[in-house]
């Protein structure tokens, strides 16, 4: 019998974050659990890395990214605000003192590429540019003269050269960005983004 996740690797830390090149992760719009939603991400040797598992009844705005293993890596929150979307980011399952917040570009005066902003108090770190919904769009960091961070990416078939669809689809990381904070941006995106 084929596995889905053929192995672990021991840790988060290991199969990541040791890198000096780019981390290229295939994302997949689907929870391993039956009856949830989420997202099932594996690196470029198939090893599973991160894991999102919503039950299908749980609240939509309350997000847990987890590990291979089920740790809680980062805890995802919807704020309510009058103007727009916006979500903060924090350590674990905690729930104060946000590493994070991402806000939807709402503004029609603004950059009109820019889909969200991303920042630590009221300091902009990141944007991010271009079209979630045709999975073609990157974060740039703001204090480095909008240098690529990470970027999202169609992912073609190896075989017969064409696409798996939206549901699929590469997650580029570049050495700058921590790979769950850009996991964590995507799944952001797709919450302000997707059309149920």
């Amino acid at each position: 019998m084929t596995k889905v996740h053929p192995k672990f690797p021991n840790t988060y830390e290991e199969s990541l974050c040791d890198s000096k090149a780019a981390v290229v992760l295939t994302v997949w719009r689907k929870s391993l659990l039956f009856n949830c939603d989420g997202f099932t991400v594996y690196n470029s040797n198939g090893n599973l890395v991160f894991r999102v598992d919503n039950y299908m009844n749980s609240p939509k705005d309350n997000i847990v990214l987890m590990d291979a293993s089920g740790l809680p890596l980062l805890s995802i929150r919807r704020k309510k605000l009058s103007m727009g979307d916006c979500w903060a980011v924090y350590d674990g399952e905690t729930q104060r003192d946000p590493i994070f917040t991402a806000k939807k570009n709402v503004s029609i005066l603004t950059n009109k590429r820019s889909l969200a902003w991303v920042s630590v108090k009221k300091t902009i770190l990141y944007e991010v540019e271009g079209s979630y919904g045709q999975r073609s769009c990157k974060i740039v960091d703001v204090r480095r003269n909008k240098k690529k961070t990470a970027e999202i990416k169609r992912k073609d078939a190896m075989v017969g050269g064409g696409s798996f669809g939206k549901d699929v689809f590469k997650l580029i990381v570049e050495p700058e960005m921590e790979p769950r904070v850009a996991m964590a941006l995507t799944i952001i995106l797709d919450k302000m983004f997707r059309s149920y």
